[in-house]
């Protein structure tokens, strides 16, 4: 009997079509499947570079009593306004020739100008004492301080909370665009120096998409460690309480007599509908 030719498995041209619309799917959904990971990934990357710039920069202070030997080559003036004016350093703080180019990898500071933050961010906190309550929530946008007056971005100290693996910048104002990139601190609470008769304020997003902000602060539990790091010191604090509020609940962020608080405040979804807000609050170690 003659041996039949095995024929060779044809595809019809919509057989073709299928299977590359199937493949172009599974491609599609492997990648929505992974985006969010990766997303926040080089968001967190973007984070921690973020914060060793801060680091960084606060290794790098031209002193207050600038005389003598320049502590950063070519900068011989005291603030950054001076540098500025006498040309060496650009708007943002980077040391520059006399061309305008830039010659540091990182911007300078100058302890004239912490000093004069750190003693308006104490007057602050003092004007606030007497004022609980009255507050409109609309100003929580606003920045507490314009730090471009100090030679400095908007960006104050960063939070650290190693139990859930939490390392974010923040910003003064409450407003989309610094939420987008870290904490905010709400205008009309206290900013987070170590001092007592303050309660900071810090909110963040929940189910931001490609970013983790503030999801995992319902996994604090009480006893729970908190870190401020800001220009002058790192304030440690503990979770002690943990509660959810209606929006225009706001009695939890005012200022308690010789206690030093800071609440984390996000959104949740309420049994309702809208959102109420989830509040995490610790005091000083």
């Amino acid at each position: 009997m003659a041996k039949q030719k095995k024929e060779k498995a044809r595809f019809k041209p919509w057989q073709k079509i299928v299977s590359i619309i199937a493949l172009l799917s599974l491609l599609t959904g492997i990648g929505f499947l992974s985006f969010p990971a990766v997303s926040n990934f080089f968001g967190q990357q973007r984070a921690n570079g973020i914060i060793e710039d801060f680091n960084n920069t606060r290794d790098n202070i031209v002193p207050a009593d600038n005389s003598g030997k320049p502590p950063v080559s070519g900068v011989t003036a005291k603030s950054h306004a001076e540098a500025v004016k006498k040309g060496e350093v650009d708007s943002e703080g980077y040391v520059i020739d006399g061309d305008g180019n830039r010659t540091s990898d990182s911007p300078v500071i100058f302890e004239y100008d912490l000093n004069a933050l750190y003693r308006d961010s104490v007057a602050y906190n003092k004007g606030l004492i007497n004022h609980q309550g009255t507050v409109d929530t609309s100003d929580y946008t606003k920045a507490a301080l314009k730090m471009s007056d100090y030679g400095l971005s908007n960006f104050y100290c960063y939070l650290s909370i190693p139990s859930i693996d939490m390392y974010l910048p923040v910003y003064l104002g409450a407003n989309d665009d610094m939420m987008s990139c870290g904490a905010a601190h709400l205008a009309g609470t206290s900013l987070p120096v170590d001092m007592k008769d303050t309660n900071v304020a810090l909110a963040g997003h929940t189910g931001y998409i490609g970013r983790i902000f503030f999801d995992n602060i319902r996994k604090l539990d009480p006893g729970d460690s908190v870190t401020i790091h800001n220009y002058w010191e790192s304030i440690d604090y503990k979770v002690i309480d943990y509660k959810v509020v209606k929006p225009n609940q706001t009695a939890d962020i005012y200022i308690q007599k010789d206690r030093q608080l800071l609440t984390l405040i996000t959104c949740i979804k309420s049994k309702g509908e809208g959102f109420d807000r989830y509040l995490v609050i610790c005091e000083k170690k």
